[in-house]
């Protein structure tokens, strides 16, 4: 190894793309079934003139152009993951994606709000029965696209298989470079990618929960279908209460109920894309971990930079003062219980002891 070969200190940026695979399929899937599934009610509720089956159709309509923009995420993330001008791989297309499906939600609450709120000073006649049994069609098929969305949502916390192990290479656990001073002021940079060779017990303790690696662009899809599923429960509820008890004003109410839950779904996806997109959503428990583990003997974390760089994956920026520094390497195999920490840099800091700490040896 030598300063024309400098291919045992790189690494590639692609974090999770192999692992997005089964919900970039999975999601296509879904937004087949959405279009189809679209087409029958807003036809139908043109027909039978109802509007909860309407606002159904039109909502499931939203869904799939946002369950597409899931799709193109996905697509986008895998095509790019390898692109130089993404300093950090694409690991955030997919919140980005979540993001612009949460604006979508709340689009469609507020346009199914604004004309149940029309119907219900204004009805019209409805053929229930017909109504009816569209609507159930809808359910069916919305049940079975939260089906094949479900295990994805609700999957592990992090996943081995698509890591790269770049710590074959002794050279690039930590391509340090320094300038020392006489006095004591030097700083070592050390930057490395993590293997994941490591004991189960560690493991154990330092997994992360599974809201902190949750796939939010798979989240919006998911979020999505349930949106479509309730719709249309809500449609045969008041389509039911139509047909028996003559209750004509329950169509648009029930329309009404439905875009108030769709708009706190979508609060609920913006604030948590958002944090993702902002950097702000790494929760603190695992900074205080990451620090404990840093922090032994004379040493110090003087300043930590978490972010998430993927749905699984975290990267880190560490400062580490002491007053008998070691090797960024050290400090890095501290950290080896942290699966998810993928791309790491530690910078030490040496600096001189306390004089009540002189006093004392």
């Amino acid at each position: 190894m030598h300063l024309e070969d400098l291919g045992p200190w790189k690494h590639g940026h692609a974090f999770g793309t192999a692992v997005e695979a089964s919900g970039e399929r999975r999601t296509r899937w879904v937004v087949a079934l959405t279009l189809a599934m679209m087409v029958g009610e807003i036809a139908a509720g043109m027909v039978y003139g109802s509007m909860a089956l309407l606002a159904d159709g039109w909502h499931m309509g939203t869904h799939a152009a946002a369950l597409g923009v899931a799709a193109f995420a996905y697509a986008y993330a895998r095509r790019h993951a390898a692109d130089p001008r993404y300093s950090f791989g694409t690991g955030k297309v997919g919140a980005l994606g979540g993001f612009a499906s949460a604006v979508g939600l709340a689009v469609v609450a507020l346009l199914v709000l604004g004309e149940s709120a029309v119907r219900l000073a204004s009805p019209v006649a409805i053929r229930f029965d017909q109504a009816i049994g569209v609507a159930v069609l809808g359910l069916l098929v919305n049940l079975f696209s939260a089906f094949l969305l479900r295990d994805e949502d609700h999957g592990h916390a992090h996943d081995h298989g698509d890591h790269e192990d770049h710590d074959d290479h002794p050279a690039h656990d930590h391509g340090a470079h320094g300038h020392a001073h006489n006095d004591h002021d030097h700083d070592e940079h050390g930057h490395a990618h993590r293997d994941h060779d490591h004991d189960a017990h560690a493991h154990a303790v330092h997994a992360p929960g599974h809201d902190e690696h949750r796939d939010h662009n798979l989240r919006a899809a998911y979020l999505h279908v349930l949106a479509d599923a309730l719709t249309s429960v809500l449609a045969i509820v008041a389509l039911l209460a139509g047909r028996v008890l003559g209750w004509t004003w329950m169509d648009p109410v029930m329309g009404i109920v439905g875009a108030l839950v769709i708009a706190r779904w979508s609060v609920g996806l913006l604030r948590d894309t958002g944090a993702v997109l902002l950097d702000a959503e790494v929760a603190e428990g695992r900074r205080a971990a990451i620090r404990a583990a840093l922090e032994q003997g004379e040493d110090r974390v003087a300043d930590l930079h978490l972010w998430r760089v993927g749905p699984r994956h975290l990267a880190a920026i560490v400062s580490v003062v002491s007053t008998a520094p070691r090797a960024p390497a050290e400090y890095k195999e501290r950290l080896h219980a942290f699966p998810d920490l993928v791309h790491l840099t530690i910078e030490v800091h040496a600096c001189e002891a306390a004089p009540g700490a002189r006093a004392a040896r």
